[in-house]
């Protein structure tokens, strides 16, 4: 069963929330989603732009895994929300580009940001960020975006509202993580290659401190992109700004 969901009227930044809780000894799993967040968070600090309609949501679960295995969950993440945009837009619209972009007729449709920490009562507290444009689409991004409003099914009369889109994504999430908990990571990483064009093929990853380009060559046991260099070398990367087929 899905996880139950909270739904605020506003926060900083519903993995703030889900912080603050962990730390007082609330242990989850729980959903909490802001119509409004004044301090919206993605990866390497960037603003994520929380307009009213859109989703910005958090699931607070403890586990009893190493923060390794709990990272496994991004790509989980990627999958429940590729699931959500196939229940109202064309599914052949949605892809997942490495790690965890999932993308809209490949324009950038969501950001998922996982943060953990040790639980007081011991195991780990996992804090699963997704923000998804369901109505709008942020304007003076790095990279184009779009939202499910934009690209609707003809048999769909309208996209979801913040709270329907919150309940789907629990549900869908809920699939994932029961898979992963049953069956291991295997199963959730096969859905994810399969979504994920581009893994066999020209590849560039803008990293912290520099910008390497080669041949993607899939990707590791973890989800790790392998990257093979001119020099025949091969450079393991596990996170980063990946381009694939394209220039950064």
């Amino acid at each position: 069963m899905a996880a139950p969901v909270l739904i605020l009227e506003e926060t900083d930044s519903t993995n703030a929330e889900a912080r603050r809780r962990a730390e007082a000894g609330e242990a989850g799993p729980l959903w909490i989603a802001a119509r409004r967040q004044t301090a919206g968070r993605g990866r390497r600090g960037r603003a994520w732009d929380s307009r009213d309609g859109n989703l910005a949501t958090t699931l607070l679960l403890t586990l009893n895994r190493s923060p390794a295995e709990a990272a496994q969950l991004t790509f989980a993440a990627a999958l429940a929300v590729a699931d959500l945009l196939d229940l109202y837009v064309p599914p052949a619209l949605v892809r997942i580009k490495w790690p965890n972009d999932v993308l809209l007729d490949g324009r950038k449709s969501s950001g998922i940001l996982i943060e953990s920490g040790p639980a007081p009562s011991g195991g780990l507290w996992l804090a699963v960020g997704i923000g998804v444009n369901l109505s709008h689409a942020p304007e003076g991004t790095e990279r184009p975006t779009t939202c499910i409003a934009e690209h609707l099914r003809h048999d769909v009369a309208s996209g979801p509202s913040m709270e329907e889109g919150a309940r789907a994504l629990a549900e869908t999430f809920d699939a994932w993580l029961e898979r992963w908990t049953r069956l291991g990571f295997q199963p959730v990483l096969d859905a994810w290659v399969a979504r994920t064009p581009g893994l066999f093929g020209p590849c560039t990853a803008r990293l912290s401190h520099e910008t390497v380009s080669g041949i993607a060559d899939g990707v590791e046991a973890d989800g790790a992109l392998r990257l093979k260099l001119p020099d025949g070398s091969l450079r393991v990367i596990s996170a980063g700004d990946v381009f694939f087929g394209e220039a950064a």
